[in-house]
């Protein structure tokens, strides 16, 4: 097999599936990409067994082949040559490799393509349709709420809800919880799906930030993203998502509305002095009020601030894990944001005052205890 292809193209390319490639696969075979050639067409794919990318571009080529080609050594090839045509011919006994350049030729020991893992094909799937820019824009509202605690496998992941009224993304990890809804995507049957965190961390790096229409299908094992020329398949959770319905507080009387980068760099203040275990900043509301403030008693440090804000209700006080605050507050657009608050016990509510179009963005965040 032979063909000529772009040196710039076949990197970007490469570099656009190659997160999904493992440094430490426990297969050989996993730490390669599969060539596939039809048509002049080059197919390019990578797997872990549980996510699969693939991507395709335009090469110079007569005869169709599949060859598996070690990752790492083409990667670090193609980075270090300028902006050339590489040819590329295969022996489809031994499965090596001869990459020509301008200047150099460079030999290295491929692999058979029939040991490379099959690729799932989407079958008896469920198909919608998204933009590009707002599925991006929902992954990054929402990824950084997902768990890390293995023993909770549902939590390890981003709950999408479809259903006739709109497409729900949900993530929490126990201390905090992300729920965006977008009215402008909809399915005829309502359903849901747990995406791991790894897929969506790729799919968020590759999705162009435009409005072009990523197309989602999906079945009860696994999830296909298609746009451009790139596609991601991965494995589902199975797993219950929990009823974060139950723990988001319907009853909020007291209502603080403050600016947001304000807030933020007040508590990224103040949070210095907190404990360095529990992170407790407090915050104190009266009137038109907020007092912010912590301490660490080992060290004998403390810190209080005051912020003019606009606040509706009793006054309160109530203490949150500044770090769980801080990057909320960082995901957060809008230039005001509006806190719904109740009891010293009950979760506080963030939502921002601008809205977007099609969009409603809930994130909650669990108080702690005030020390005595």
């Amino acid at each position: 097999m032979k063909f000529i292809v772009s040196t710039t193209t076949l990197l970007k390319s490469l570099q656009t599936i190659s997160g999904v490639i493992n440094s430490s696969s426990v297969l050989p075979i996993l730490e390669d990409f599969l060539f596939e050639i039809k048509a002049g067409n080059l197919t390019v794919f990578a797997t872990d067994l549980e996510t699969s990318m693939s991507t395709s571009l335009k090469v110079e080529a007569k005869d169709s082949g599949r060859i598996a080609i070690p990752a790492r050594i083409l990667l670090d090839t193609l980075k270090t040559l300028p902006e050339q045509p590489l040819t590329f011919k295969t022996d489809d006994k031994n499965f090596g490799i001869e990459i020509t350049s301008e200047t150099g030729r460079y030999k290295l020991s491929g692999e058979n393509p029939e040991d490379f893992p099959k690729i799932p094909q989407p079958e008896a799937v469920t198909e919608i349709n998204i933009a590009a820019s707002s599925l991006s824009h929902a992954i990054g509202k929402t990824l950084f709420a997902v768990s890390s605690d293995d023993l909770r496998p549902a939590m390890t992941g981003v709950l999408f809800q479809v259903s006739p009224d709109g497409m729900t993304f949900v993530s929490t990890d126990a201390h905090k919880l992300v729920k965006l809804t977008r009215s402008d995507v909809k399915a005829a049957k309502a359903t849901q799906f747990i995406v791991p965190k790894k897929a969506l961390n790729l799919l968020k790096g590759s999705l162009p930030l435009n409005d072009n229409a990523v197309n989602v299908s999906y079945n009860k094992s696994n999830a296909f993203f298609a746009f451009e020329n790139t596609k991601l398949i991965c494995r589902l959770i199975d797993s219950n998502y929990p009823d974060y319905n139950a723990v988001i507080p319907q009853n909020n009387p007291s209502k603080l509305s403050i600016n947001r980068l304000e807030f933020q760099n007040a508590m990224r203040r103040i949070s210095i002095y907190s404990n360095k275990t529990t992170y407790q900043v407090i915050l104190s509301i009266a009137g038109s009020e907020l007092k912010i403030s912590a301490q660490d008693l080992d060290f004998s440090n403390e810190a209080n601030e005051r912020l003019t804000c606009s606040y509706e209700g009793s006054d309160l006080e109530i203490a949150f894990n500044a770090r769980f605050l801080i990057e909320m507050l960082g995901v957060l657009d809008s230039n005001d944001i509006e806190i719904e608050l109740s009891t010293p016990t009950r979760a506080g509510v963030l939502r921002p005052v601008e809205k977007a179009e099609n969009e409603d963005l809930l994130m909650l965040v669990m108080p702690v205890m005030i020390n005595a």
